[in-house]
């Protein structure tokens, strides 16, 4: 399947997306980025073929890993999930595409199904 980079600064939510994304045979590397070079680093040495992302961040937000994404590669699609609606934001991202937005809280199936149709695409 694919190789996926999970960024969440929660280590729990980092826990179970990863179990649900690994359950469905991907290969999945999380971290928590300190700074957005660090992001930069970690998607040369990854290689991924998807990057999903947190938006709201204490040392980093989803806009600054979108980014360092399109910095390295400017065609691997971004999951970016986050708690909060605001449609001009999002907008604006979906302009770095290809990005897909979700609002947590969100199930397991919902994350796989928008991984597949996010690497469908690609």
């Amino acid at each position: 399947m694919a190789t996926i980079l999970l960024i969440d600064d929660s280590a729990f939510f980092r826990q179970v997306v990863r179990g649900f994304l690994e359950e469905a045979g991907h290969t999945v590397e999380d971290f928590l980025p300190l700074s957005a070079l660090e992001v930069l680093e970690r998607v040369k040495a990854c290689a991924p073929d998807l990057v999903i992302t947190d938006y709201n961040m204490p040392h980093v937000d989803g806009q600054g890993v979108i980014r360092m994404v399109r910095r390295h590669s400017g065609t691997v699609p971004v999951l970016l999930l986050t708690a909060s609606h605001d449609p001009a934001r999002e907008e604006r991202l979906r302009t770095h595409a290809p990005v897909t937005v979700l609002h947590k809280p969100v199930t397991g199936d919902k994350v796989v199904a928008a991984v597949k149709e996010m690497l469908s695409l690609s």
